[in-house]
């Protein structure tokens, strides 16, 4: 039976939304929940509740679900009974969990293992480091390591079966959030809503209908200060901030996002946005994966897919931009005051 998931305490409401400097935006019905940790909103503009309440429910429910299902710290997911039993044993999976698996070996694969669902036993080490401040022994990344490897997770597709041979664990986060607009679009694609619509996840965002759309890219080292927008007339904007979360051990920044093959975080690296005309298919490429393979590799992979954009922030907050020459989207590098 369908879970009505609002009677949960979300943050349900419909508003009129302002933009900043006082400019109006039109009317828009809104609804706001947390989902995987993070805010998520579905806002549809033009519309009052009557319209904008069944598309904001069917996306939201949706988000929801695959939270439920799927995410690493939900005890009753298919993810965690994969991890509590997997171990020397087939466990049978759904073929919801089955292809998303698949994905992730294929991500593991593409960037050459920097990409890799098992990371686990690394994260509590970078944890203690953020706290004390103090770089991990490579010793303790060694150990790490040794216990990381989607090598380990076998599957026989056929039979919709996975084991490890190894006692790893795995966590999908880094592709959840977009695989919740690939299923998004899904539904947008089924209810055809007549206004247009705009879905928020985190740092991702997605809008459906044309109209004059903007992703605002905040400074790295700013959080207060705009670093610059991309405007698109639909499409879908995924962000990978490594200073979201950053660290500072020994005096020096870090971004939170690991490069699995080393073990430490991904150098050189600020920020990366990534704009894709759509989803078309159960096939994409997650913000998170592009960061961990590098800038050049990232935009060469992106250049041989139509449409897209992406815009590359170093270290030192300095932006390299791409653009597909089909692209829909372009890059505004906001103006200095002072």
């Amino acid at each position: 039976m369908k879970k009505n998931y609002f009677k949960l305490p979300f943050i349900i409401l419909a508003a009129l939304l302002s933009a900043s400097c006082g400019k109006k935006q039109a009317p828009a019905y809104l609804q706001s929940a947390f989902v995987m940790g993070v805010q998520a909103q579905i806002r549809v503009y033009g519309a009052g509740e009557a319209a904008g309440r069944p598309v904001a429910d069917a996306v939201l429910n949706e988000w929801k679900r695959i939270s439920d299902e799927f995410s690493f710290s939900e005890p009753y997911s298919q993810t965690s009974l994969v991890n509590k039993q997997a171990y020397g044993e087939w466990v049978k999976v759904d073929a919801e969990l089955l292809s998303l698996l698949q994905l992730s070996m294929d991500y593991y694969k593409l960037t050459g293992g920097a990409f890799d669902i098992t990371f686990a036993p690394l994260w509590p080490i970078w944890k203690e480091a953020a706290s004390s401040r103090k770089m991990p022994s490579k010793e303790d990344i060694s150990r790490a390591l040794a216990n990381i490897g989607s090598a380990y997770v076998q599957i026989d597709a056929d039979r919709k079966l996975v084991r490890f041979s190894r006692p790893v664990q795995i966590n999908m986060g880094g592709i959840l959030r977009a695989y919740c607009f690939v299923r998004a679009a899904q539904i947008l694609k089924e209810r055809a809503p007549a206004h247009p619509v705009e879905l928020r996840l985190g740092g991702n965002m997605m809008a459906y209908g044309k109209r004059d759309w903007e992703y605002e890219v905040m400074d790295p080292f700013k959080d207060d200060k705009l670093f610059g927008k991309l405007r698109f007339s639909d499409g879908v904007v995924m962000s990978s901030s490594g200073r979201e979360h950053f660290v500072q051990i020994e005096g020096k920044l870090y971004s939170h996002i690991l490069d699995l093959k080393t073990g430490y975080p991904i150098s050189d690296f600020s920020n990366l946005v990534v704009y894709l005309p759509g989803f078309d298919s159960d096939d994409f490429i997650p913000s998170a994966v592009l960061a961990v393979m590098g800038k050049e590799k990232a935009f060469g992979l992106l250049s041989k897919m139509k449409g897209t954009a992406a815009v590359w922030i170093d270290g030192s907050g300095k932006e390299t931009v791409f653009s597909n020459s089909a692209s829909g989207a372009r890059w505004e590098k906001a103006k200095k005051l002072f």
